[in-house]
């Protein structure tokens, strides 16, 4: 039993050796552009290497755009930005029927999200009519316009961004959509060496040109691969009792969490926290997932679907801080 494990891990190495080749040429490109935010270029090569969507939240000026444009950029792939906005309509992002009277028919005219890579810029500032026609999209990979239904191409990634300060004109997203995200990443301000870099590159004319370094092939390629990376059973152990403790905290020896937490992460966390480990795993060049893996992740898998009651927010209790008990308390396997 053990030899035939350590065979295939020993196969699944040599795979993602081969499959994970591109990423270093993919972080070098991204790099010529934007200085530092290693956190940020990763947690989105993970959702695109699990096919999850990705929510940025985080102050003006922090590169979110940029990062988004140049990762694309630096993708042979078709990418779109959308400016989302109070007035914006559904036919906007997915597209609609308009009337051809040469013909005296209704041709179907695609909207944006016909792309690969969308980026969707302060996703919250738009109504729920626009963020519930996005829901179709991120779920099922497909779009439906009057009784047609189109399906989108391989590779689609969502990244949305949104502001954390400033509510004026904000639509929150619902729950449910909110779920729908792999990740919600906190991107937080350059470090002092990182940020004078930066005023050097910016401030000393146009930013360096950014090539396609990767085939979309490559991605789909990758996709595959990361889905075959090997897991002890002992790991899924783990990614379970991690999501259980934010549902069923007494059991987990958390006793204080049970008056702070009011809705635990759901079933989607658990299959997400699996396939972040995986890709995350990809990433460092490794066929198996380890501990560590998992508990890097943790936190931007979970912080969006952990909903904390009253009594937390009286204490100034943040999602970050409940998901970082439970990591910190969980035994490691």
């Amino acid at each position: 039993m053990f030899r035939t494990v350590d065979h295939d891990i020993e196969a699944i190495q040599e795979k993602i050796q081969t499959e994970s080749a591109f990423v270093a040429r993919l972080l070098d490109e991204v790099g010529r552009v934007i200085v530092g935010q290693r956190y940020m270029v990763e947690r989105l090569l993970v959702g695109l290497l699990a096919d999850g969507h990705v929510l940025m939240e985080g102050v003006p000026g922090l590169a979110k755009t940029m990062t988004v444009r140049v990762l694309a950029a630096s993708i042979s792939t078709k990418f779109r930005r959308i400016q989302f906005t109070p007035d914006l309509l559904p036919a906007d992002l997915i597209g609609t029927l308009v009337y051809d009277p040469q013909r005296s028919e209704f041709k179907t005219r695609k909207g944006p999200i016909f792309a690969n890579i969308v980026l969707a810029d302060e996703i919250n500032r738009s109504p729920a009519k626009v963020q519930s026609a996005l829901l179709e999209a991120m779920q099922e990979h497909t779009v439906t316009i009057g009784d047609a239904t189109f399906p989108l191409d391989s590779p689609f990634l969502v990244l949305a961004t949104q502001n954390p300060i400033e509510q004026e004109g904000t639509y929150p997203l619902p729950e449910a959509q909110v779920d729908r995200f792999m990740l919600k990443l906190s991107v937080g301000y350059p470090s002092k060496d990182e940020e004078l870099e930066i005023m050097r590159r910016m401030s000393g004319g146009p930013p360096p040109e950014v090539s396609a370094v990767v085939d979309p092939e490559e991605i789909v390629r990758a996709r595959k691969a990361v889905e075959l990376i090997y897991m002890d059973p002992q790991v899924e152990q783990y990614i379970v009792d991690l999501v259980f403790a934010t549902r069923q905290p007494k059991d987990y020896g958390l006793t204080d969490l049970a008056e702070l937490i009011a809705f635990g992460a759901s079933p989607r966390a658990t299959i997400n926290l699996a396939k972040a480990a995986r890709a995350h795993a990809f990433l460092r060049r490794r066929g198996y997932v380890t501990p560590e893996d998992v508990r890097s992740i943790g936190l931007d898998v979970l912080r969006h679907r952990v909903l904390l009651t009253y009594e937390a927010e009286a204490e100034d209790v943040t999602a970050d801080d409940v998901v970082n008990r439970v990591l910190n308390n969980i035994e490691v396997p």
